[in-house]
């Protein structure tokens, strides 16, 4: 038996337009199965903005994976002093002790008018500093020494010799000495801060950091000029 043309043509758009249908319900269920998904990974996994930082583990414990904020939060809550916050603390007050002990030398024996006032303010500086960290040993039950700490463990420090010769000194000699050994004194004391702004977890040390490094790293740039 044979089909009509007209017959067979209206077969054909009737099963295309099943199939039709057929591919739409389709695609509109992977579009909600794809969205159920999404919500729930959403829900079990939120995905953080940012740099992300890894905090080490307590003893035992494994490292956690925090954003930038989260870990900022964490640690603005606990800056307890760990050993490299105490031990910063001690050598920078005898590290500037040194520092005031060279620029004492100055007023009687520089001929630089610009090396005796660089002298004062590296001393009005680091006087006011020198009490700041005893200050914070103090309201932390720390003493200000502790055995084992000699100068020559710190970088930058002046050797007994250097000392000796500097006091020897008068006029350009003097100048000249004076300003590179407090160029090599001042690098010691960036280096010390630089690390402990590593090591440490407290906030006020690190800001006493900041400070060493902002103001010798000026002070330093001065003495190479007048070198």
């Amino acid at each position: 038996m044979r089909i009509s043309r007209a017959c067979h043509q209206h077969v054909t758009k009737t099963r295309d337009r099943g199939a039709r249908i057929v591919t739409a319900a389709l695609a509109t269920l992977a579009v909600l199965a794809l969205g159920g998904c999404e919500s729930d990974t959403g829900a079990k996994s939120p995905a953080r903005s940012g740099p992300s930082v890894i905090v080490p583990g307590k003893p035992g414990e494994s490292n956690r994976v925090l954003s930038a904020e989260e870990a900022a939060r964490e640690r603005a809550e606990d800056d307890s002093p760990n050993s490299a916050d105490v031990d910063y603390a001690r050598m920078m007050i005898e590290h500037h002790a040194q520092a005031l002990e060279l620029t004492e030398l100055a007023p009687d024996r520089a001929e630089s008018v610009k090396v005796r006032k660089l002298a004062e303010r590296i001393a009005a500086a680091q006087g006011p500093e020198i009490a700041a960290m005893k200050g914070w040993l103090k309201s932390h039950g720390k003493a200000e020494k502790s055995e084992g700490h000699v100068h020559g463990s710190m970088p930058g420090m002046a050797t007994q010799a250097e000392l000796e010769k500097l006091r020897a000194a008068r006029g350009k000699a003097f100048d000249q000495l004076f300003l590179t050994l407090m160029t090599t004194h001042h690098n010691g004391a960036i280096t010390m801060a630089t690390e402990v702004k590593g090591e440490g977890n407290n906030i006020r040390i690190e800001e006493m950091a900041d400070e060493v490094v902002a103001q010798q790293a000026s002070e330093i740039a001065r003495m190479r000029d007048l070198l």
